[in-house]
């Protein structure tokens, strides 16, 4: 071997040495260890199943042996019919607020959400407002007038509660379904229920219930759970004030005797009605 071989040998052997010692150097100021867990992301936000079109939600249909007829939607004002809004109460969810003002009644949903109908409300003169829980369910309820109201409609007096009420049907003012609202144990004897009278919603013409579209009752019913909260307000968000003077005129003579009822309500109010 030459010498100016050996020297660029050595020179190479040198070479890697010295790199092979600066990489130990690095190494011995690396922290070893578990990689960091990974960022979970935050849980998607509620988002509310859309309700679909209106010429569904609104179509004839079928129930328990009755034929609905369709709604004609373009003959009521949009803002009336079944739609997902963000939530203006700031109540719980499953809560159910009926804003007075507005003639809107909001299913509170997770997620800042609520599901809006239209409503039709009582006349000046039997207005009402409270709190409530919805203890009793029906579909196709039978109607009863109380005696004040046979006392100021005689031609009710068929369908009195000593005449066995008017049954179940689609010219019932009942509707479709109806949610029977009490105070501690106590029947106030008022009412969400449905009606075949669309063109009274968005308006004040009934004796102080809250009436829906047929349509829109049968949906509520089915999302409502027993022991619904219900709110009646003037005032979305604002405190409830008693207001003992507003007497209002039930539209029903009260649950039938014997009924089932969905079990006690606790620590409400008797004082709103």
């Amino acid at each position: 071997m030459s010498d100016v071989s050996f020297r660029i040998s050595r020179r190479g052997f040198l070479n890697f040495t010295a790199l092979g010692a600066a990489s130990a150097a690095v190494s011995a100021c690396t922290t070893t260890g578990p990689a960091p867990a990974p960022i979970q992301p935050p849980p998607p936000t509620y988002v509310e199943p859309p309700l679909g079109d209106y010429a569904t939600m609104y179509g004839a249909m079928s129930d328990n042996g009755f034929d609905l007829p369709a709604i004609p939607v373009n003959k009521i004002d949009h803002q009336f019919l079944r739609q997902i809004v963000p939530d203006p109460t700031g109540q719980r969810p499953g809560t159910i607020v009926v804003d007075t003002t507005g003639h809107f009644l909001y299913l509170v949903r997770e997620g800042g959400q609520a599901i809006r109908y239209g409503v039709g409300l009582g006349r000046a003169g039997f207005e009402w407002s409270g709190d409530a829980v919805v203890q009793w369910k029906q579909k196709w309820p039978k109607w009863t007038p109380p005696d004040e109201m046979v006392a100021r409609q005689p031609e009710l007096t068929q369908f009195s509660a000593k005449n066995g009420g008017m049954p179940g049907g689609l010219k019932n003012p009942l509707g479709a379904r109806a949610l029977y609202l009490f105070q501690g144990n106590q029947d106030t004897l008022y009412r969400l229920h449905g009606s075949p009278e669309w063109w009274s919603i968005g308006k004040s013409v009934s004796s102080g219930c809250v009436r829906l579209i047929n349509q829109d009752i049968i949906d509520l019913y089915d999302r409502v759970p027993t022991k619904t909260p219900v709110i009646v307000t003037a005032n979305i968000g604002a405190p409830e004030e008693n207001m003992p003077e507003r007497k209002a005129i039930p539209i029903d003579n009260g649950v039938p005797t014997g009924s089932i009822l969905l079990g006690p309500v606790k620590n409400l109010t008797n004082e709103i009605f």
